[in-house]
């Protein structure tokens, strides 16, 4: 014995059309818009405890200049140009 509502429930869900293509578009995208925010934010807070309640603003610096060196890398990696900064070196070279 089934209530009109589950069975309006059952149709529902067997008219939807089953997902069979796996992919990890959702799972990237909730690491850029969550972690590396709050990865961020954490260098950033350490960076100030760190050094800047010392007077040590050299060394900020000298960490923060590593912390944009390392942004730039995740950022080539995330958006897949480092294929073509690879053969724009590669040109430079071979003419």
């Amino acid at each position: 014995m089934t209530t009109p509502t589950i069975a309006a429930l059952i149709d529902l869900a067997q008219q939807q059309p089953p997902k069979t293509d796996l992919d990890t578009n959702g799972l990237q995208g909730w690491i850029l818009n969550n972690i590396v925010p709050l990865l961020l934010l954490a260098v950033a807070l350490l960076l100030l405890w760190l050094g800047g309640g010392k007077g040590d603003n050299a060394g900020v610096m000298r960490r923060l200049g590593g912390v944009i060196v390392a942004l730039g890398i995740v950022g080539l990696a995330v958006t897949n140009a480092g294929e073509g900064i690879g053969r724009w070196l590669a040109s430079l070279f071979t003419g």
